[in-house]
């Protein structure tokens, strides 16, 4: 709230709002001081003000992270990976700052120590937590504190995978799949290239989920939140075929923890002699396959979950052996 007395020949405004230190300022025409008023209570309505330090001090960026982890990553989905990250970056010395005097330098030094020993793209993802902690701080938990990590400046490059399956590799993955222990494996990676599922969608897929008449499967677990339905390929209920029912309700279709299916792909990868395919990139090649039959981005977009169609176009790769083949049969690109 703004107040303006009038001192000999001039007025004096303070205006003073909760969270923000109070400002003073004197003008000769009360015009003029009514105006200024105006603009610091608008920018103090749009947080554009620096927040006080004093109900920062005394709190630790630390107990900050602690209390993140505890009122709001545990009750994540990803909060075992998180938590692990978080708990690496509370043993820092920085997490031992004050709030009041934590500034962007202070993680401009965190970031040039941590790019010695990782990646970029690593630290981004690490820092992704923290940064959401300082937004939630400051909206939800109405803590007088800017984000020091919105200036923070940090060059990543695109290291986007293009990786898909070459030619024979299916093969090769399936005859190595024959010496197994595992019989889920290799029905496991069929259904990831006919549905373009995630991992952990895949894993997370139950029976009463699969609606074999209609040809659908309901993926109500997704990364994003928003449940979808997808339609199953004739190959993909072909694996579902293969595979044993559970007898119990709820059964998962394939009952592997994500523990055990990376084991299985390492070894499987292994045996078959293929050292840079991820199981990741299964999804990869799955969506490419869709573009490739003739379907739209909003089709394909359905299937896949993608709401950001600038994400979808990161999935999709042409076969370079698709296209000089179309190249080859056109007379001329004009």
């Amino acid at each position: 709230m703004a107040t303006i007395r009038k001192h000999r020949d001039k007025y004096q405004v303070q205006v003073r709002r909760k969270g923000f230190p109070p400002i003073s300022r004197s003008f000769h025409k009360l015009a003029d001081a009514k105006e200024w008023a105006r603009h610091i209570e608008t920018q103090a309505d749009r947080q554009e003000l620096a927040p006080s330090r004093k109900e920062l001090k005394g709190i630790t960026l630390g107990d900050l992270v602690r209390r993140y982890r505890t009122e709001v990553v545990a009750f994540k989905k990803g909060a075992d990976i998180e938590t692990i990250v978080l708990n690496a970056f509370l043993r820092h010395p920085v997490c031992r700052k004050d709030l009041a005097d934590l500034n962007t330098s202070d993680f401009a030094s965190y970031r040039d120590e941590r790019l010695k020993t990782i990646a970029a793209t690593s630290l981004k993802r690490q820092l992704a937590p923290v940064n959401n902690m300082f937004e939630l701080a400051r909206t939800e938990w109405k803590l007088p504190l800017k984000n020091p990590l919105v200036d923070l400046s940090l060059k990543t490059n695109d290291n986007r995978r293009e990786r898909r399956l070459r030619e024979g590799e299916l093969d090769r993955l399936g005859a190595a799949g024959g010496k197994t222990r595992n019989p889920l494996i290799l029905p496991v990676i069929r259904f990831a290239i006919e549905t373009a599922m995630r991992r952990g969608e895949i894993l997370n897929l139950r029976w009463c989920d699969i609606d074999e008449a209609r040809g659908t499967a309901i993926i109500l677990e997704t990364k994003n939140g928003y449940s979808r339905t997808i339609p199953l390929t004739p190959g993909a209920l072909a694996v579902l075929r293969t595979v044993p029912k559970g007898k119990e309700t709820g059964c998962k279709v394939f009952p592997l923890s994500a523990l055990a299916l990376r084991l299985c792909w390492d070894r499987l990868t292994q045996r078959a002699e293929i050292n840079d395919l991820n199981f990741h990139d299964l999804r990869h090649e799955a969506i490419s396959r869709l573009f490739e039959l003739g379907l739209t981005a909003p089709e394909v977009a359905s299937i896949s979950g993608h709401r950001d169609m600038r994400m979808l176009f990161r999935y999709a790769h042409a076969s370079h052996a698709s296209i000089r083949a179309k190249l080859t049969a056109a007379s001329s690109v004009g």
